[in-house]
């Protein structure tokens, strides 16, 4: 959650994303016998999750840059920085009201009705209190109380014929490709032979002692 960034993580890498015309959602840090690992989650201001790879990589360049110099880290680390994906992240109280009407999932710091985890529609976001709709029942969860949250995205028929085309294209360009070598390959042949021929009429015509 936004609100759980540490401060002085906070203060060197939001500057940073803002230049780049993003906001912050959440930073992760996690530690075990390899390497640390910093997970960096932007997005843009509509929260539409369109980061593309190549913007990412600029950020995650200039971070590290930042995180080298600043001795904070005093062992190896990992650093990832990425967008919030199909199952977005909900890390701000905007990330909340962007999605009202969608089926989420989010889990608590404390029990509430003697659980941590919940999963339904969020029919609103006011106030910093989330309501959802969970098998009928409605629960309000202050944001505040939220410890992780994210969308839980629904995959509809346009999203298999999106892939079925995609795969199809990609097939299509294979096969093209497949033939223009094979086409290339036959020319070379072709041009190899007729060269052959070309050469031997070119030496019975030169030749005087065949006049």
């Amino acid at each position: 959650m936004y609100q759980d960034i540490p401060e002085q993580y906070k203060e060197m890498v939001e500057p940073v994303v803002d230049e780049h015309g993003l906001e912050l959602l959440d930073i992760e840090i996690a530690g075990g016998r390899g390497p640390k690992l910093i997970r960096i989650t932007v997005d843009t201001p509509a929260c539409d999750g369109r980061v593309d790879i190549e913007h990412c990589a600029k950020v995650s360049r200039e971070i590290g840059t930042l995180l080298d110099a600043s001795g904070m880290i005093d062992a190896p680390y990992q650093l990832e920085v990425s967008s919030p994906g199909l199952n977005r992240k909900l890390a701000r109280a905007k990330d909340f009201a962007a999605v009202c009407g969608s089926k989420v999932q989010l889990e608590t710091r404390r029990p509430l009705q003697g659980r941590k985890r919940f999963r339904g529609e969020l029919k609103s976001f006011e106030a910093g209190l989330a309501q959802l709709d969970v098998d009928g029942d409605e629960i309000e969860v202050a944001l505040g109380d939220i410890a992780k949250a994210s969308v839980m995205y629904e995959f509809s028929n346009s999203d298999f014929e999106s892939a079925a085309l995609a795969t199809s294209a990609k097939a299509e360009k294979k096969a093209e490709r497949k033939a223009e070598r094979q086409l290339e390959k036959e020319g070379k042949k072709k041009v190899k032979k007729g060269h052959g021929r070309h050469s031997g009429r070119h030496k019975r015509l030169t030749d005087p002692e065949e006049k």
